[in-house]
């Protein structure tokens, strides 16, 4: 029996679709029809005018759609589910063609929510689900950063920037990145050079509890952060960037079906360790 911390409210049910993404509001309609007609209360709603009274928020579009509302409703503890329209949907649970059976298995609980860590910086005010990026506001030229963790110099990179990723988001930008695939329970921080100048720097693992601090020479071009590579803001190189584990957690939907755990997931999108065909 699902515990009570893993119960969902379905009382209130928004969906958010990426206007972006073809078909997206026509999915988002026909996902709100299948909830209402089997007795839910759903309806669509958008990033710029949220709903604070939502029990649980079903994203359509792809993985950028889910972790923008992850960032949005995360401070609010609701849990988050995503309908896939994009191109790998990692995150994302559900096809275009699993909707129709998905108002049973809300009703009969046929899913697990997970807390999933989320990095913060400036008091919380930045929040990332995925990873922050700090990258020079230059593209022709590299940037010089130095990485301090619990106040202590750790070293300094000639890079075209820096990521720091939950597990959450080692499968994405850190993988590219060269970085390692953790598993999304675990509670570590990964740090990961962008093309360091150097064949000696290699990505980095660390507790979830340290503090993470980069700074950059004051006569280096400005910086800029991203969160989720979504929300981007300007840094004066004259100050240090504090980036730790928030006290805030995402709540994500994974739904109980066949081929759906974390191996499986990595074996189907991103073809690990499958060879090549004959």
């Amino acid at each position: 029996m699902i515990s009570q911390d893993n119960l969902l409210s379905l009382d209130k049910i928004s969906i958010i679709c990426n206007e972006d993404v073809r078909e997206s509001l026509k999915v988002a309609d026909y996902t709100c029809k299948i909830l209402n007609n089997s007795g839910l209360n759903a309806r669509i709603n958008t990033f710029s005018s949220p709903d604070s009274k939502t029990s649980l928020v079903i994203t359509v579009g792809g993985d950028g759609t889910l972790l923008k509302a992850a960032r949005l409703y995360a401070p609010k503890g609701t849990p988050v589910l995503g309908i896939n329209l994009g191109r790998l949907g990692f995150l994302a649970q559900l096809n275009p063609d699993e909707i129709d059976a998905l108002p049973n298995q809300l009703i009969n609980t046929r899913y697990t929510v997970q807390k999933r860590m989320m990095l913060s910086s400036f008091n919380d005010k930045i929040l990332a689900l995925n990873d922050i990026v700090i990258k020079g506001d230059s593209f022709s030229r590299t940037s010089k950063l130095f990485l301090s963790i619990n106040g202590r110099v750790v070293c300094d990179y000639l890079a075209d920037g820096i990521i720091i990723s939950t597990p959450t988001g080692s499968t994405a930008y850190t993988l590219s990145a060269g970085g390692p695939v953790i598993m999304p329970e675990l509670e570590a921080v990964v740090i990961v050079p962008i093309c360091p100048h150097t064949l000696t720097a290699r990505p980095l693992v660390i507790p979830a509890s340290e503090e993470i601090s980069i700074s950059s020479c004051k006569t280096c071009n400005k910086l800029k952060l991203s969160a989720d590579g979504q929300e981007t803001i300007d840094i004066n190189t004259d100050s240090s960037v504090k980036i730790q584990k928030s006290s805030i957690q995402a709540k994500l939907v994974i739904l109980e079906k066949e081929n759906n755990g974390f191996y499986s997931i990595l074996r189907k999108k991103l073809q690990w360790g499958v060879g090549p065909e004959r």
